[in-house]
């Protein structure tokens, strides 16, 4: 059995705590505090719940015909009918902005790590919303 650590888990205490210092510090930024806002006002808007629901339910009962580009016209049309019920949605955008927003400010806080460690940050991640 192969036991696998993250390089987060081996690293030092030191490394361990200044990734919390990183991730504390962008928690606490505008962008951050927009986006769970933004995620808060998604999660409570019944009708995009709604609404993703019923554009996945087709969806999924399309998957195959889909894979087999075998959709018909009128049930594409209908898929994205669904799709853009939800897509433009005010929480739905809005969710989508904030998002991007804080992409952009975790991927600007990498380059920055990258440049004073001397070495690309974002390739030595494998994951994570950066």
């Amino acid at each position: 059995m192969e036991i696998k650590l993250t390089e987060l888990e081996v690293a030092s205490p030191s490394v361990k705590q200044a990734a919390r210092n990183v991730a504390l510090a962008l928690k606490q930024t505008p962008e951050y505090r927009l986006l769970e806002s933004a995620a808060a006002a998604l999660n409570a808007d019944t009708e995009a719940q709604q609404a993703i629901e019923a554009y996945r339910a087709k969806q999924q009962s399309l998957q195959m015909m889909l894979q087999l580009n075998a959709v018909s016209q009128e049930e594409r049309m209908e898929l994205n009918r669904l799709y853009q019920a939800f897509a433009l949605r005010k929480s739905v955008q809005e969710y989508a902005l904030a998002e991007a927003a804080f992409r952009t400010l975790c991927q600007a806080a990498g380059d920055y790590l990258s440049n004073r460690i001397g070495f690309d940050f974002a390739a030595t991640v494998s994951s994570g919303c950066c």
